[in-house]
């Protein structure tokens, strides 16, 4: 019976055919091979494209926002301005533009009665110059008739 080493599950015998069969194999070789090497790059290609379609993205976004901040403010100073005037405006549509941070604005007030008399309801929607089809911002407010006031 072959010696066992206590050291290891095999035996002497066995221990001897495989070092044998590793030399008849020739030299181990280390590294990738070429095929291992494009799958590599193509995961690492599509990786940073992705992060490339995501980081474009996110600076589009920042635009958009920007624009529809101006929108907001546009429509605040067109409601603000109604109120410090104690305007009492006239029932209808009305349409204008304005500037706000470097950025031209187009506007719609509708102006609508509400169930009380001393209110009148304020629609305001701002658009981008020229672009009426993508809306901005909106923003519903009321004006008061000031008491006392006949108009």
């Amino acid at each position: 019976m072959p010696s066992r080493d206590p050291r290891s599950a095999t035996c002497a015998c066995c221990r001897e055919k495989g070092r044998a069969l590793a030399k008849s194999r020739g030299p181990r070789r280390t590294g990738f091979t070429l095929i291992e090497v494009l799958v590599a790059l193509a995961i690492v290609s599509i990786a940073l494209l992705s992060a490339l379609h995501a980081a474009g993205l996110g600076a589009n976004n920042v635009g958009e926002l920007r624009s529809r901040l101006l929108a907001a403010w546009v429509a605040e100073n067109r409601l603000a301005e109604h109120r410090a005037r104690a305007d009492w405006l006239p029932l209808g549509l009305a349409r204008g533009s304005a500037s706000e941070g470097g950025l031209e604005f187009n506007w719609t007030e509708e102006v609508i009665a509400t169930p009380n008399a001393a209110f009148r309801r304020v629609d305001i929607r701002i658009f981008a110059a020229g672009d009426e089809s993508h809306r901005l911002a909106h923003l519903v407010g009321f004006v008061v008739n000031a008491p006392g006031t006949v108009r």
